[in-house]
Parts: C-alpha cells; structure tokens; sequence
C-alpha cells in the first residue's frame, strides 16, 4: 500500500495592519483601540510622515506600547535606523539592496521583512537571505501593481515550496479573500480600511470574516481531496 501522507494543516491567515501616514500620532491612537479589538491583528505596519529622527522616534513612542498590549508587532515603513531606539519590533524592507543593508541591525533580535520583489529569482534571494516574511503585490513607486490573479499565484508558488511567510498585499476584501485561498499566512490591509464610511473596525472585522471564510473553503477542499 503506497504512504501517502496527509499535508499538516495549515494555520488560518492573520491580518498585517498598515496604518494611514502619521502625522499626528494621537488621532490615529484614538482609532487604534477599537480597530485592533475588531479582529486577529498580527503586526501593525507604522507608516510615518518624513520629518526629523527625534520627532519620528517621539511619534513611534506613543503608539507602539498600545499596539503591542493588544498582542500585535510594530514594523516600521523603512527607517531601520529608529527601531531599536524607538521600541519597534522591526522593520519593513522595499527590495533585496534595503533588506541586505538593514539585517545587520535588526537580526537576529527583530524583524525583517522585505517587499518590491519584482522577480521569484529576487523573492527565493530575499528567503536565503534571511527576511521573515515577504510581501507580494503591494503598489510599485508608479502606484503599479501586477495583476489580482498574478499575485495570487506567486502566493501560491511561494506557499507550497518555501518556509518563510508570505503576506498577500491586499487593496479590497475580495483581494483578502482571494490571497487567503491562494496560501497566503498573512494578509496586509491597508487605506481600505482607514477610509471606510463605517469606521475601521467594522471594515476590519468584516475582512477578518471573509479571511476566515475563504480559509475554512480552501481547508475543505484540500481536506475533501485528500480523502
């Protein structure tokens, strides 16, 4: 009789967070609570408004320690150079040149991970280099991206044969949807949920619900196939 050995099951995807550009850290603080109770909130993406080192640092001080009560990791959008300094877990890399110039002072105590990987070549280059995570269809800096179904099948290349997470760059809900069945373990969310008329946490637990609904589709699927 052949062995034929069930794939483990893998975990439901969780949600990356991308805050708007801050500015005035203490509006968004006052959303924050709220919005990171609405769902299952990985890491929060600290996406700053370019000013001087002391004020960023200032600004990263009064929402990383909210953030990481609630359970979740603070990366910075670049800015290496302030994470220690400013409590953040980690950092978030744009190509393979920025992530080999930032591991040095973020391994092996924080995180790094790294988009803009145009290529698999630079994508599998990024995993032995040692980033944590790598990030697929985000906007290049023409505001471009590669198409829904494009990203969805790096997704799935990159979650059948390699370790390290991928994290689906997600624009809508049907996108979270679409990169959650397509392997992603980590949906990153963004400007859709910060300008939805709702409210953020209503936008944010609704795709936490469509997560896990095309999560719990797929689960059974390969469950059914493999009977």
């Amino acid at each position: 009789m052949a062995n034929n050995k069930a794939v483990p099951p893998r975990p439901m995807p969780r949600l990356y967070l991308a805050t708007p550009v801050v500015e005035d850290p203490s509006a968004l603080a006052a959303a924050l609570g709220e919005t990171l109770a609405a769902a299952d909130i990985a890491a929060v993406l600290l996406r700053l408004k370019p000013v001087d080192q002391r004020t960023l640092i200032t600004r990263v001080k009064a929402l990383a320690p909210m953030i990481q009560a609630k359970g979740a990791a603070v990366l910075l959008d670049g800015n290496v150079e302030l994470v220690a300094r400013s409590g953040a877990d980690g950092a978030h890399l744009t190509g393979i040149a920025a992530m080999e110039d930032a591991l040095s002072s973020l391994k092996p105590d924080r995180i790094a991970g790294v988009g803009g990987l145009t290529t698999r070549h630079d994508s599998m280059s990024a995993g032995e280099a040692g980033a944590d995570y790598v990030l697929f269809g985000e906007p290049d800096a023409n505001g471009q991206r590669p198409s829904i179904a494009a990203i969805a099948e790096r997704l799935q290349w990159w979650a059948e044969l390699f370790e390290p997470p991928c994290v689906g760059f997600a624009g809508s809900r049907q996108e979270a949807h679409e990169f959650a069945t397509a392997g992603a373990d980590f949906v990153l969310v963004g400007d859709f949920i910060w300008t939805d008329s709702r409210g953020p946490a209503v936008a944010l637990a609704e795709v936490q619900q469509t997560v896990r609904q095309a999560f719990e589709a797929a689960s059974g699927k390969v469950a059914a196939e493999q009977e």
